[in-house]
């Protein structure tokens, strides 16, 4: 079997046959049903929540967490397949089933209680439950260990204080993954309910980016929890770091998902368009751009796959994966720009994608570990010296 879409190289050959048979759904998914109307939901600022119980129907909310749960249980080279397609449509589609997946359900898969996750994993996957991740805090974004949320021991459990910032699905969600610091100032994870007193989640206005994703503010002002709701798998930043690198993995993968439709986008318009006499697809600059695009697609295809087979193979270091989302992330981006001056005028209108890929990518391009933040992750790893700190 073989791939659908861009494949320069050939690597059908290195997947499986169940693994390809993810990308043509999701793909097939993608195209009937959510390309026709993102755009609309792109300009008035709204996702598309109808489409959540289908996507979970699919497999899509937590697809590399076992069946046991309510989960498709399949490979992480699988799940990597989903987020290229999804975010070939739009990144908040892929953003939303990467927050749900990989920083809702995976740390309490990971992190949780037995008791936890028989109560929460089939819920969150089923898409009957939607969560958020509450991490990122006005004044501490890529020094998440600055985080002044606090979570103050009571006799039955915890009262919560704080504030996060940016956060995706916030103000739809029934439960939130918040951390905080306990008295001790170490940091731990709570599972709070939404609908709890104190809590609240105001929606984030006026984006010019990500705009068909749900963004908010969490607001959390002595919110009760119970001694149960802590997640007791884990302590410190490992938690929440974890969790970012699970993210990260289908940022990765998701990019170069969106530098696909881009691409596509360039060559099937710089054939179509004539000037002089002849499409521009026969002027040298042209074809130029479009086989650097090509190019550095193909490099990040399969960077992408030989880290799903070390995240298969539970072999993937987060360096790998900052490696992963800092490369494909500035794929996506240059991809934009390059795309954007094939088509010239016509790039930024909303009859093709690349404006709205690209407006996408520059959040993308930040979030979830800057590019500057991976480099130095990376520099990190090859020298031995911590330069951020």
């Amino acid at each position: 079997m073989k791939l659908k879409g861009l494949d320069y190289l050939n690597i059908s050959e290195h997947f499986s046959d169940e693994e390809i048979l993810v990308q043509h759904s999701v793909r097939d998914y993608v195209d009937s049903e959510l390309q026709p109307i993102i755009e609309e939901h792109f300009k008035n600022g709204t996702f598309p929540a109808e489409k959540i119980k289908e996507m979970a129907n699919l497999g899509l909310l937590g697809i590399n967490l076992p069946n046991k749960y309510g989960c498709a249980g399949l490979s992480h080279t699988a799940y990597g397949l989903a987020c290229q397609e999804l975010e070939r449509c739009d990144s908040g589609i892929r953003s939303f089933v990467s927050v749900q997946g990989s920083l809702v359900m995976y740390p309490i898969f990971a992190f949780g209680s037995d008791e936890q996750k028989e109560n929460w994993l089939p819920r969150l996957a089923s898409g009957d439950t939607i969560g958020c991740f509450g991490l990122t805090e006005p004044d501490y974004g890529s020094n998440p260990g600055g985080m002044i949320t606090r979570a103050v021991k009571t006799k039955n459990g915890y009262t919560l204080n704080g504030s996060k910032m940016w956060i995706t699905n916030g103000s739809v969600a029934d439960v939130a993954i918040v951390w905080a610091k306990t008295e001790d100032e170490v940091i731990h994870g709570f599972i709070v309910e939404t609908d709890r007193d104190g809590f609240d989640a105001p929606e984030m206005k006026n984006k010019w980016s990500l705009r068909a994703s749900v963004t908010a503010e969490l607001i959390l002002e002595n919110v009760e929890i119970p001694e149960e709701n802590m997640l007791p798998g884990v302590s410190g930043l490992k938690g929440p770091l974890s969790c970012l690198t699970q993210a990260r993995y289908g940022i990765g993968w998701g990019t170069i998902g969106a530098a696909m439709a881009m691409y596509e986008t360039a060559l099937k318009y710089a054939n179509e368009r004539i000037q002089f006499g002849k499409s521009i697809s026969s002027f040298q600059m042209t074809q130029e751009k479009l086989v650097w695009i090509l190019s550095e697609i193909t490099k990040g295809q399969l960077l992408a796959m030989q880290a799903g087979r070390n995240k298969d193979r539970n072999v993937l270091r987060h360096q790998q994966i900052s490696m992963l989302k800092r490369n494909n992330t500035w794929v996506a981006r240059e991809t934009a720009r390059l795309a954007r001056e094939i088509l010239g005028a016509n790039g930024i209108s909303g009859e093709y994608p690349i404006m709205r890929h690209m407006m996408n990518i520059e959040s993308v391009y930040t979030y979830e570990g800057t590019h500057d933040m991976h480099t130095l992750v990376l520099g990190d790893d090859i020298t031995g010296i911590p330069a951020y700190r």
